[in-house]
């Protein structure tokens, strides 16, 4: 694996997905969030933040936190969300002794390959709600859906950046462990392009694994409803109880 995409490439990607495509996917999430509460949703914390293209739409009034083990993707996030708290760490082993109404957890479940990986998550997650919080996990698959594949997208910045890329998603082994091939097409301001080739390795569990572990923990898990429905499905919302 090389991962790239998160390092040496980090600044890239207000540019290869712009931020302002997130605006939608931003407002569902957070009503999700809001339908595993009692109150008002007014703070969250999200562990995995990457470059905060979600968090660049969540309103002033609601207090974020954003998280990421990779200080390349920090640097970004706080250009696109000044003023918001960063915080570079190990979203397994990570402990802001502090409090929030609710955590969010999205796509790099992706890169947790090991049970003992996706909870140790959850705990990090239970560590940082506050009685009756919501835990919501949007992995972008699970084992029962998970599917080799094709996607692209890119876009031009303002700045006179190009970028295009392509993802090779293999067909998965049994255990749902597959390889994805990035190929990054980059334009520099002054028209020089490189290609950049980016392998990362990712693994789907089965749906039953998240559940049986948020329950341990000390979580009910809650029907998001047709909100669901909107996002593919895979929206996991757990209320802890205890």
């Amino acid at each position: 694996m090389s991962e790239q995409a998160y390092t040496s490439l980090a600044s890239w990607w207000p540019v290869l997905s712009p931020p302002q495509d997130y605006d939608e996917l931003a407002v569902l999430l957070m009503g999700v969030m809001q339908q595993g509460l009692t109150r008002p949703l007014k703070s969250f914390l999200e562990l995995g933040s990457a470059t905060g293209h979600l968090g660049s739409h969540v309103p002033e009034q609601i207090e974020l936190v954003l998280n990421d083990i990779r200080p390349e993707m920090l640097e970004v996030s706080r250009a696109l969300c000044p003023g918001r708290e960063h915080v570079c760490g190990d979203l397994r082993t990570l402990n802001l002794d502090r409090r929030f109404d609710a955590v969010l957890i999205h796509d790099v479940l992706m890169y947790l390959l090991t049970p003992e990986d996706i909870e140790a998550a959850i705990q990090t997650a239970k560590r940082h709600l506050s009685p009756g919080g919501a835990l919501l996990l949007v992995p972008d698959a699970v084992l029962e859906t998970v599917q080799p594949g094709i996607a692209q997208g890119g876009g031009d910045s303002p700045d006179g950046r190009s970028a295009r890329f392509l993802e090779w998603h293999h067909e998965p082994d049994a255990q749902g462990a597959f390889r994805v091939d990035f190929s990054f097409l980059l334009r520099e301001a002054n028209g020089e392009i490189h290609q950049v080739h980016d392998v990362h390795q990712l693994q789907a569990h089965p749906y039953a694994l998240y559940e049986r572990l948020l329950e341990e923990a000390g979580f009910e898990l809650v029907d998001p409803g047709e909100l669901a429905e909107v996002h593919g499905g895979l929206l996991i919302l757990a209320k802890l109880t205890d």
